[in-house]
C-alpha cells in the first residue's frame, strides 16, 4: 500500500517560527513520500498473474533480470499515485514554505527579543571605541531578528525541496510505463491545473 501524503499544519506564524516543528513537518512529509519511492512504487505493482510453480526452482534462470531494472507499473496505477499522493504531499510543503516565506518577509511586532537588540544595538552606538588598543572593539554583530532566521531556513528547505523532488522525479519517469520525461515543475502545475478545473 502506498504511503499517505502527511497532514496540512495550521498556518500560522507562531508554527513558522517554531523552526523545529517546521523542520519536522518537512522531514516527516519527504520521508513519507520521497524518501521511501522505490517501496512507494513497488506496491504499486500487482503479484504475478501466473500462481508460483514449485518446479521453477529445480533449474536455473538462465537470463537474470540486470541489475538496477525493476518491472514496469502500470500508466493507471502511477497517475492515481502522483495525483492522490505525491502532487498532494508536495504542494502541501509548497504551501507551508510559501506561508512561512511570506511570515519572514512581514513586519514581526511580536518578536520577543526586539527590546533586547534595541538595547543592545544603543549599547553598541555609545561604546567609545579606541583600535589601536584593540583592533577588534570596533566590531558589533548585531543579534539576527527570528524572521532573518526564519527565512535563511525557508531559502535552505527549497533548495532541498528542489534537490528531494528531482530525485523522486527521476524514480517515477524510470518505473512509470509510458511516463513522458517532462520536469517535475510541470507535472505539478498540470496537476494544480487540474485541480483549479474541477
Amino acid at each position: 500500500m502506498a504511503s499517505k501524503p502527511t497532514d496540512h499544519p495550521e498556518l500560522t506564524p507562531s508554527f513558522c517560527f517554531n523552526q523545529s516543528a517546521l523542520r519536522e513537518f518537512l522531514r516527516v512529509s519527504r520521508a513519507a513520500i520521497d524518501d521511501s519511492i522505490t517501496q512507494n512504487l513497488n506496491s504499486l505493482l500487482t503479484p504475478a498473474r501466473d500462481p508460483w510453480d514449485p518446479s521453477s526452482t529445480t533449474s536455473r534462470q538462465s537470463s537474470p533480470r540486470p541489475a538496477g531494472t525493476h518491472r514496469q507499473i502500470p500508466s493507471s496505477s502511477c497517475t492515481d499515485f502522483k495525483n492522490n499522493v505525491l502532487f498532494p504531499s508536495w504542494q502541501s510543503r509548497s504551501d507551508v514554505l510559501a506561508y512561512c516565506a511570506g511570515v519572514a518577509t512581514s513586519p514581526d511586532p511580536d518578536d520577543p527579543d526586539s527590546m533586547l537588540r534595541e538595547v543592545e544595538s544603543l549599547r553598541a552606538r555609545e561604546r567609545v571605541v579606541d583600535e589601536r588598543l584593540d583592533p577588534y572593539s570596533a566590531r558589533y554583530f548585531p543579534r539576527e531578528a527570528r524572521t532573518e532566521s526564519l527565512a535563511l531556513l525557508i531559502r535552505n528547505e527549497r533548495m532541498v525541496e528542489s534537490i528531494v523532488r528531482e530525485r523522486t522525479w527521476r524514480s517515477v519517469t524510470e518505473r512509470c510505463a509510458g511516463e513522458a520525461s517532462t520536469g517535475w515543475e510541470k507535472g505539478l502545475d498540470d496537476w494544480r491545473k487540474a485541480q483549479e478545473s474541477e
